[in-house]
């Protein structure tokens, strides 16, 4: 059935909807299946995301129809379509009227993506207006918090290294805090990776007592602060509480030298919230693991990786990963930076559309995926600014003089870019750096021809 007499109104000026601030805005790359005309296709995924269904009911009136989703634009030759969603469609917390993320994805990228017309249709940007933007959480705390337990300066306190112990499944709890400490002893931040829990072989009562033993004599032994990211993701909500509450008490004087992670994809947006709102102290670390399996470039449903990152800032996550750029092992490009600029700064370009934040708290870019000392210059020059955590698994336990030399590698090279000094003469002066070249050779060769003789090194 043809619904784009309903559905569909090219008419409309996205400037005008913008203004008006009662649409959420939607841009997909979508593509119909042979046999079913653009614009028809479209309008069947703006109503079955909406008010409607394949067929007219009898039940429509004229208040209904006020809802309906409504094509706005499209570019058949670029399959791009727009579309914009009234606000009121958004479902609210009968508690305390706020919005909620899980309405968000059910309403944009719901039944719309198993139609059977649809080949595929992907949402690329999203843009909410201010009227909407201030019901959502957005982050309670963020990298400003933990710069301040670090002891640095809170508007540009630079990197944050870190790392994950490696390997991420099958050490034992005194095995893993002996790892943590070993780094500690060089950098700041260490994160439980996503699977690592309360596994039978290490759990979380044993582990845990000796982890924040092991960041109280770190600290005691350099004199300065160290960072621990917790894992407290679980199904049952009850369990992410316990959790939590067990990690505080065990760090004791240390709890602000917590943040928690969650597993923002996997367990959803109901856990993010969880942490976010009964932890609100915390830094809340959204790992988005699982996220490639709509996000990836090859996935043709589903969202990009810019809109989860934009959503994860809406739900409240003081940081979330955001890939290397394509200067790690993780699937990206060096655009990706605009992931980062948009999480972190107030106002955002986008894809397609632009957004103004409002004094939301920003995200934090969490770095991760295959990094080490001989990536960090490239990839900071990509950046442009420094204010990120890293977290380097085996860039720091890969290094060849252990975790403690591999973490300072990582901030040797960080200032080396601050420096804009050249890195093969800035190997020359700092041990840790140097030696990340004979740990890493084959990054070495490709990003550093020549390196050994610069270095002094035979072969």
């Amino acid at each position: 059935m043809d619904q784009s007499n309903r559905y569909a109104d090219l008419t409309l000026r996205e400037a005008d909807l913008i203004a008006g601030g009662r649409h959420v805005l939607c841009a997909y790359i979508l593509k119909p299946k042979a046999g079913y005309g653009y614009l028809e296709t479209a309008a069947h995924f703006a109503a079955e995301s909406s008010t409607g269904t394949n067929v007219a009911v009898s039940t429509t009136d004229d208040f209904t129809r006020s809802l309906d989703a409504l094509v706005y634009d499209i570019d058949e030759a670029r399959q791009l379509t727009k579309i914009a969603y009234p606000i009121e469609l958004f479902d609210r917390n009968i508690t305390d009227g706020r919005a909620m993320i899980a309405s968000v994805l059910t309403l944009t990228i719901g039944n719309n993506q198993g139609m059977g017309d649809v080949e595929y249709g992907k949402m690329h940007d999203i843009f909410v207006p201010p009227s909407l933007l201030r019901l959502f959480d957005g982050p309670a705390s963020g990298i400003a918090d933990l710069w301040r337990v670090l002891g640095r300066s809170v508007t540009a306190g630079g990197l944050i290294v870190g790392t994950i112990i490696k390997p991420k499944l099958g050490l034992q709890p005194e095995p893993f805090a002996n790892a943590a400490y070993d780094f500690w002893l060089g950098g700041d931040f260490i994160k439980n990776d996503e699977p690592q829990g309360n596994q039978v072989f290490a759990p979380m009562r044993r582990t845990i007592p000796l982890v924040a033993d092991a960041l109280a004599r770190a600290q005691d032994a350099t004199g300065n602060a160290k960072l621990f990211s917790a894992n407290i993701t679980a199904d049952d909500p009850f369990e992410m509480i316990a959790r939590g509450e067990y990690i505080l008490e065990t760090f004791g004087e240390n709890a602000s030298h917590v943040a928690f992670l969650v597993d923002g994809y996997c367990a959803g947006p109901t856990a993010v919230t969880l942490a976010r709102r009964y932890f609100p102290g915390q830094f809340l670390h959204y790992h988005r693991a699982g996220h490639g399996a709509v996000t990836s470039p090859q996935s043709q449903r589903g969202y990009t990786a810019f809109v989860h990152c934009k959503l994860a800032r809406l739900s409240g996550a003081s940081g979330i990963h955001t890939g290397t750029m394509g200067f790690g092992k993780m699937e990206g490009v060096q655009d990706d930076r605009r992931i980062a600029y948009m999480i972190e700064r107030d106002h955002a370009e986008g894809p397609y559309f632009t957004q103004e934040w409002l004094g939301l708290k920003p995200t934090t870019p969490i770095i991760s995926g295959g990094m080490n000392a001989l990536r960090i210059p490239g990839f900071f020059n990509n950046l442009g600014h420094g204010n990120v955590i890293l977290t380097a698994g085996g860039g720091a336990y890969g290094h060849v003089d252990g975790a403690a030399a591999g973490a300072r590698s990582l901030r040797q090279a960080y200032l080396c870019w601050e420096a804009k000094a050249d890195p093969l003469a800035w190997a020359t002066e700092h041990r840790d750096f140097a030696r990340a070249f004979e740990s890493f050779p084959a990054d070495a060769d490709s990003l550093y021809p020549g390196w050994r003789k610069r270095l002094g090194l035979s072969g």
